[in-house]
């Protein structure tokens, strides 16, 4: 991982150190509540650990890609351009405003949900809810920013607008709902399956094969998901997808719905867990931040001006010696037998 580089050249050092104290108390909150969330100060100007690095794309890397991906509209078209063979949940209809919602829209399985958030979601069935219902809470919905608290900025630009999909009768009891691959320059780190009605998941690394550990959401070790031919032939299939849809992105995690038929686009998350995703194996953190190469950000690929500059050389200086620095130890690591 990204340590103290003491080879650094001062300039850089003392640019770093600067850097780390002006983004401390540019954004305390956020600082603080990631000291309490996981334990220790972070450094969010030169980070380390993986929740180090969620926390620096929140407050310095301000990609317009994250805007789009984030938007679950947005997304929909992202993913039809980069993977065309992949089946997407069909939008049935989108709008400003939920009084425009479709006057029989109870009668048929469907999910109301808005562009511009995570987990809020309203599953129809057979009348119910109500329409009257739907609307209330969809003004809810509306009428805020997602993502203030924890300092999630690609939802804050994004048109909000509420959209009617199409329900999929997803694989829950034989093989998962849902696949989440994460994904680091092209290299896949991890894959989280989980059955969410079942409350089971199960991790694997990035070649498909199974990992131990738990996550916070199932920790117990008996929700562990079965491993079924079919569960390890999905996994695998999204292993291949996930990285022609997350591109040349430092780091993102593309999801996957589960169902008997094969596996449907989900969604693109750019802030996991909002930055705060722990793993009770503490190799997938470790890997998640090896293979997180800062140097492939929007924000060190573009030419910057003034204190930005010094910040931003400082910066990729770091990454190239800890490149170098890897390269070093992998020669001297003795081949396995």
């Amino acid at each position: 991982m990204m340590g103290t580089c003491a080879d650094l050249p001062a300039r850089h050092r003392w640019v770093l150190m600067a850097a780390r104290i002006v983004l401390t108390l540019r954004h305390p909150a956020l600082v603080t509540r990631f000291a309490m969330r996981l334990g220790y100060l972070p450094n969010p100007a030169a980070p380390s650990r993986y929740n180090e690095l969620m926390l620096w794309r929140k407050i310095v890397d301000r990609n317009p890609l994250f805007v789009t991906l984030t938007d679950k509209l947005a997304a929909k078209a992202y993913i039809r351009a980069a993977c065309p063979e992949l089946p997407v949940p069909e939008t049935l209809w989108s709008g400003r405003h939920p009084e425009d919602l479709p006057v029989d829209l109870p009668s048929g399985g469907v999910v109301v949900k808005p562009n511009h958030g995570c987990a809020m979601n309203i599953f129809v069935s057979e009348g119910r809810p109500e329409r009257a219902e739907i609307i209330r809470k969809a003004r809810r919905w509306l009428d805020k920013p997602y993502g203030r608290r924890n300092g999630e900025w690609a939802y804050w630009p994004i048109n909000r607008a509420l959209f009617v999909e199409e329900r999929l009768d997803l694989a829950s009891g034989s093989i998962a709902t849902d696949i989440k691959v994460h994904v680091c320059s092209g290299i896949v780190s991890h894959v989280w399956a989980e059955d969410k009605l079942a409350e089971r998941s199960h991790l694997f690394d990035g070649q498909g094969m199974p990992l131990p550990g738990r996550d916070p959401d199932y920790p117990r070790e008996d929700q562990a998901l079965p491993l079924t031919s079919r569960l390890l032939d999905f996994v695998r299939q999204a292993i291949a997808l996930a990285p022609r849809i997350a591109g040349d992105l430092d780091h993102v995690r593309v999801d996957f719905l589960v169902t008997d038929k094969g596996l449907h686009a989900g969604e693109i998350c750019i802030y996991t867990a909002a930055g705060y995703g722990t793993w009770t194996n503490p190799a997938i953190a470790d890997r998640l931040a090896r293979l997180w190469r800062l140097e492939d950000s929007a924000y060190l690929r573009r030419r910057h001006r003034g204190v930005s500059r010094l910040y931003a050389a400082a910066l990729r200086a770091r990454c190239s010696m800890q490149g170098a620095n890897k390269l070093r130890d992998r020669m001297r690591t003795p081949s396995p037998e």
